[in-house]
């Protein structure tokens, strides 16, 4: 591995994250001053510090996780069509928080407490994590035939487990009072909100330990995307390793749904551009995955929050991802399909 290679790439992935948050703090409904803001004065100090700078810094986190997320799995399932949300990954960590919810505000009902339902709460986090690992678990293990993993037959359980956890998720929302409920079905959308410092905090704990996890086993990776036997004969314990980058993986992604709901195809679209600019070597892919995917969702954002601002509306970004992740999902399926 060239280092400086590495190094010219982890400073265009800073520098195009740093232009990226720039450009969001500056876009909106109200113009703002960055030296008024810089110097205290109102309302440009809290629209760019409570407001704008906070949200594009959860934007970031997000891209960051799940970018690096749907790299590792493409690797472990050697197909470019793997990726948070299609494999269902997405939609365990959000039947994980979910269900938390649910019993958070059934508990807070019957003991007679209040609860913040949403929000990086560590029972939720926990809760979004644990369901992601399983959901990650339960498609590998389906997803095998005499003892061999079938991206094919992978990639269909996590569509037929993204249906179940939805249906599950609808069941959930029944089980809430109507203003849970709409919380619910707003944070599930794949909306990024204005979070508070804590939320930022631990979102830069959850989503920095999983990355740099992921970044440290990207050697592994190389030899994982060869097929389990030449990995196997190359000295790698390939059940460890995948163990661990499924872990990984899982938490990186319940970070992200934690704070953002499902949004979906960061982890296709960028590992996908990103391959085909940098090669195929993880241990340059995972990082610049992490850095881009960080910058494009903090765009994206910013693109979805100033698109309809003449009708006084805003769509998730979710939408926006899914918009431009559809196509190119399709087209790689087709070109997967092309002989050679």
């Amino acid at each position: 591995m060239n280092r400086g290679r590495v190094a010219v790439m982890v400073l265009a992935g800073l520098a195009a994250l740093a232009a990226a948050l720039v450009l969001a703090c500056m876009v909106g409904a109200q113009p703002v001053s960055f030296a008024r803001a810089i110097a205290g004065q109102d309302p440009d100090r809290t629209i760019l510090f409570g407001l704008r700078l906070p949200r594009a810094l959860v934007g970031a986190l997000v891209g960051c996780a799940l970018a690096a997320a749907g790299t590792a799995l493409q690797a472990l399932l050697r197909n470019p069509l793997a990726e948070p949300f299609v494999l269902g990954v997405s939609g365990g960590a959000a039947l994980g928080g979910t269900l938390v919810l649910v019993a958070t505000g059934a508990a807070s009902h019957l003991l007679g407490f209040s609860s913040t339902a949403l929000g990086l709460a560590p029972s939720v986090a926990t809760g979004a994590v644990v369901g992601a690992a399983g959901a990650t678990l339960l498609v590998f293990a389906l997803g095998r035939e005499s003892g061999r993993l079938v991206p094919e037959a992978a990639l269909l359980v996590g569509v037929v487990f993204n249906f179940f956890a939805a249906a599950m998720i609808t069941l959930a929302k029944l089980l809430v009072p109507p203003d849970q409920a709409l919380r619910l079905i707003y944070w599930l959308t794949g909306a990024i909100s204005y979070e508070g410092g804590v939320t930022l905090v631990v979102g830069v704990l959850c989503v920095g330990v999983s990355v740099a996890a992921l970044v440290l086993l990207s050697g592994r990776m190389n030899l994982l995307s060869l097929g389990e036997e030449e990995a196997a004969s190359l000295g790698l314990h390939v059940g460890l390793s995948r163990g661990l980058v499924l872990l990984a993986a899982s938490a990186a992604t319940g970070a992200a749904v934690t704070l953002a709901g499902m949004v979906g195809f960061v982890g296709l679209i960028v590992p996908h551009a990103a391959r085909r600019v940098l090669g195929p070597d993880h241990r340059v892919l995972v990082p610049a995955a992490a850095l881009f995917g960080a910058a494009f969702l903090v765009i994206s954002d910013a693109v979805a929050r100033v698109a309809f601002l003449l009708l006084g509306t805003e769509p998730p970004v979710g939408a926006l991802t899914a918009f431009i992740g559809g196509p190119l999902f399709l087209w790689l399926m087709r070109r997967s399909r092309r002989p050679g």
